[in-house]
């Protein structure tokens, strides 16, 4: 298991991303998008990818040497909107799973989605009160944003977010938290590595894993691929399982640039 530590610069370790390519035939491409290859919001309805990033994106979807996945908090459906042109996407942190033209969705997160919907309902009225509160019904989970709630209202929102999942959930939803965001799902332990680990496992032999994040919901994935996977967090330098580390999207966009132009020829020919 990947040890949390401060990870390095990305900017000095091109070399050794390089390195970690070699001897490698194909590469698994895992994106997060919020927050990766599009900037935090306040409107979250409002968020884009780069057009940088876009570009960089159709280059590595169209080379056959690459499979590409969208690893997202958001449904399913919404990120495909956002984003097209990967064979594969990852919704709802993982619940949902679209290979090609197939959709999985998780049996208990399909079963608990009405009880998701009672507590986002008890939510809008609860947190009412509160200045710019948003709540997210996303069908298999939720969100309450505070990017845009005064700061200190945010602890208050939080308990009361909980409060209520601890009584309306009847012990089958849990609470996590993010960056402005409180995140509600079904208490099973499955998240965006869980959904890596599987898409990993329909990859040939000889396919070293890429993955993307910027949120505490992408450190599983970060830990499901180590150690020979390549994770890349986006963000300030906090500890991580993720090995190197960007500042922000524009930085990613670099990166996949630098990666379509320059990282693939490391790959062994086929």
């Amino acid at each position: 298991m990947a040890t949390d530590v401060s990870p390095r610069p990305l900017v000095d370790s091109y070399d050794d991303v390089r390195a970690r390519l070699a001897g490698s035939r194909r590469l698994l491409c895992c994106l997060d998008f919020d927050g990766t290859l599009a900037p935090i919001v306040e409107d979250p309805d409002e968020a884009t990818a780069l057009p940088a990033t876009e570009r960089a994106l159709a280059s590595l979807v169209a080379d056959s040497r690459v499979t590409t996945a969208i690893v997202s908090g958001r449904a399913l459906a919404d990120v495909r909107r956002r984003i097209a042109g990967p064979r594969l996407y990852a919704g709802n942190h993982g619940l949902e799973l679209a290979r090609d033209e197939s959709i999985a969705v998780h049996p208990v997160a399909r079963k608990r989605a009405k009880r998701l919907g009672v507590v986002c309902s008890v939510l809008e009225t609860v947190l009412d009160p509160v200045p710019n509160i948003r709540i997210e019904n996303k069908r298999l989970t939720g969100t309450v944003h505070v990017r845009t709630v005064p700061a200190e209202a945010r602890p208050l929102v939080t308990r009361l977010t909980r409060r209520t999942v601890d009584r309306v959930g009847e012990g089958t939803l849990s609470v996590s938290t993010g960056k402005r965001v409180i995140e509600i799902g079904p208490s099973i332990p499955w998240g965006k590595g869980n959904a890596v680990a599987l898409l990993e496992a329909d990859q040939p032999p000889g396919t070293t894993t890429l993955y993307i994040g910027d949120d505490v919901t992408d450190e599983s994935a970060f830990r499901a691929i180590a150690p020979d996977g390549i994770g890349i967090r986006v963000g300030q330098a906090s500890p991580s399982a993720a090995a190197y580390r960007v500042s922000s999207p524009a930085d990613v966009a670099t990166f996949l640039e630098w990666l379509d132009s320059t990282g693939l020829d490391a790959l062994e020919q086929i």
